[in-house]
This record gives C-alpha cells, structure tokens and sequence, in this order.
C-alpha cells in the first residue's frame, strides 16, 4: 500500500491543540475564569475586555492543568509607613525591661488614591509617605500626587482592603486612630545587606579544625555525592548573597505611643537598620479580622 501523505495546512490526527498539550479543556479554562473573577469581585461594571483578558491570563499561566493565578492577600486594616530610629530599652511602671524599637513617622501618610473593583479589580487604598523635593520626583509622579491634592513624596504603597469606605484622596492618616498602646501590628521592611558570604555566616555552619594538618577550616566541604546523582541538589545550603531582602515579622506588641515625639515604640527587633522604611499594618488574626476563606 502506498503512503499517502498529508494535504497542506492539514492538521496531523496524532497532534494535540495547545489546550490539549496543556492539559486543559476549554470548559476547565471557563470555569476557572468564572471563579477566579468571583474571587476578585468583579461585579456586572466590569468590562467583558478585562473578562477576557482575564480568561487569557488564565490559559497562558495554567501548568500542569492546575492554575498559577493566586489571590492577593488582604489586610487586616489600612496600614502607615515610618522609619526606624534605632532600638533601646523600656522600663514598664512595674520595673520590667523591654527591649523596644523606635520608629518615627516623618510628614507623609496621606491618602493618594483609591482602587475599586469596578476600576481595577480589587479594593486597595494607595498611601504616600515622606516628603521630598519637587525636582526628586518625575512629571508623571508629581501629577498622580497633584490630582490627590498630595504633597510630593517619595514612597507609595497599597494596602489592599475589604472596603474602602471612609477614605477619600487627600485624606491625612491619623496615626492615633490607627494604632492604640497594646495593639499587635505586623512590620514588614528590608533587611540589613550583607554582601556575600560563606556558610559560616550565612546559614551557620561549624567550621573545620584549626591544627592537626587540616587544610579545610571555613571551607564549605562535599556538596554531593559522585556518580549517583552526579549533581548538587537544588536548594543545598551554599555561600552566596546574605541579606537585602523583604522580611516581615507578625504580631509584634506596641508598648509605647509617644504623641509629642510621634514615635512608635514596639516590642522586639525590626528588619533593617536606622533609617530604613517600614510597613506597619495591624495584625492578621484568622477569624478575627481576616476571613478564614
């Protein structure tokens, strides 16, 4: 029998679509879209071009027939921004000794703008902090402060929300209404760049022999075996870049609000050193103040 060849433009029947390789339907691609836009809250506003596009972001970040899209998390409460002073000790009236955190709040905290779900997809109010120069700013940054009716300033974050009622652009936050003595916040920051370092330092390893001829003291040693799997191992604890990273640490005790000085005093050490920005927001608790789904 002679081989017949396939007409041009023809698709194989052995091939498989691009939804096929990946291993989604376009019923499982739609009903993701479908729940993921419920998830957002995309209410009948929305346009069908973000529905779409949404669908599209869906199909392209879909692995192994599982979704790569995740839901942001929300805060507990709209949160500030200030800076890190420096650390000491606090002596509470009854005599004990806590070790504190200063953290000072320079002119800034002011509402910026305002995301809602018709708009952008989620509830989030933007917040300014510290003010600068003009001439540090770009036009477009100084016009998105303008329309705020903002001052110039140097850092902008989202705190995203479950709702948005009681902000307005412009609006000053009161670190007092916020935040009272005994309130646990989590604080997120940078911390401290350390170049790069051995496994020493780094993830603190126990150094080699000083004397009797060795000649490994601070040397990494083995990182694998030979032949079999005749690799290293992803994630093998090696030297490399220490520091320099977002950290935050949850549910830390404000022992001191300080109105005259305007400065925080919280319990226990935060990322970075003086002079570092901080992101204090109130502290998830679930079922609390965070939904459990």
């Amino acid at each position: 029998m002679a081989a017949t060849t396939p007409m041009a433009g023809a698709r194989c029947p052995l091939s498989r679509s691009p939804t096929q390789r990946r291993g989604l339907s376009s019923q499982t691609v739609l009903s993701l879209s479908s729940s993921f836009s419920k998830t957002l809250h995309l209410n009948s506003s929305s346009s069908s071009n973000s529905f779409h596009s949404l669908s599209l972001a869906l199909t392209r970040g879909t692995r192994g027939g599982t979704a790569a899209a995740t839901k942001m998390s929300m805060e507990a409460g709209v949160g500030v921004m200030g800076t890190k002073l420096g650390m000491m000790s606090y002596f509470e009236p009854e005599g004990t000794v806590v070790p504190v955190t200063v953290v000072g709040f320079r002119e800034g905290n002011i509402v910026t703008q305002l995301k809602t779900a018709a708009t952008d997809g989620y509830d989030a109010v933007q917040v300014g902090y510290r003010r600068v120069r003009d001439r540090k700013l770009t036009r477009p940054e100084l016009g998105h402060l303008s329309k705020a009716g903002a001052i110039p300033m140097r850092h902008l974050q989202e705190f995203r929300l479950q709702s948005i009622e009681g902000f307005e652009p412009g609006q000053r936050l009161v670190l007092e209404d916020i935040f009272k003595e005994g309130d646990l916040v989590d604080v997120s920051g940078t911390t401290i760049g350390k170049g790069f370092q051995g496994g020493i330092k780094r993830h603190n390893f126990r150094r080699g022999p000083m004397t009797h001829g060795s000649k490994s003291h601070r040397a990494l040693g083995s990182i694998g075996a030979g032949t079999t799997p005749g690799r290293v191992y992803k994630g093998k604890k090696m030297p490399g870049r220490m520091g320099g990273t977002k950290r935050k640490i949850r549910k830390l005790k404000i022992v001191k609000i300080d109105n005259e000085l305007r400065v925080f005093m919280i319990k226990g050490a935060l990322p970075g050193k003086p002079g570092n920005l901080l992101r204090i927001t109130p502290a998830k608790i679930v079922g609390k103040n965070i939904p459990k789904s």
